[in-house]
């Protein structure tokens, strides 16, 4: 009767497992800019500091494109029109940040949040934080696309601090 039948959602309920929370990258720097000078750096000129390596069309010339509005999309436009999608602008809020889908080098479907905010240390010293996560989106591979993306962060976030201050 009603007992059994409580009993099996019980064991039902019991039997299912949570899905491991995957600890966020987080990176901070600091960079000898404004925050203002910083936020445009990020978002109106990723290829004067994003690596060459690290793009889907390997142009050396292409474009990388951030549209300035929530549902903008974040993308890759080689010199003869092909284009990438990187990903997609969640909040846009200038100068102190930035949120975005992000799935460079794979599928919408794979996505991770970024999320970059600017704040202003001194008169020319912004602090940038850095969080990207929504790992557990990614299943199996969650946790070494994570690693990886933390070493990626690592190697690409000196030549965004370097360009700011120039």
């Amino acid at each position: 009767g009603a007992a059994s039948i409580q009993d099996r959602r019980r064991q039902h309920f019991h039997t299912i497992k949570a899905a491991p929370v995957i600890e966020p990258v987080r990176v901070v720097v600091t960079v000898e800019c404004a925050p203002e000078h910083a936020f445009r750096l990020w978002t109106e000129r990723m290829e004067v500091w994003w690596p060459r390596s690290h793009t889907m069309l390997r142009d050396p010339e292409a474009a990388i494109v951030v549209e300035p509005r929530v549902h903008g999309r974040i993308f890759e436009r080689a010199r003869d029109g092909r284009e990438v999608d990187w990903g997609s602008i969640l909040a846009w809020d200038p100068p102190q940040s930035i949120r975005y889908r992000w799935f460079i080098g794979g599928t919408a479907a794979m996505a991770t949040d970024v999320s970059v905010t600017f704040t202003a240390l001194a008169e020319n010293s912004t602090r940038v934080d850095l969080e990207q996560s929504g790992w557990e989106r990614l299943g199996d591979i969650a946790q070494e696309r994570r690693d990886r993306n933390e070493s990626g962060w690592a190697s690409v976030l000196p030549a965004y601090v370097k360009a700011c201050g120039r």
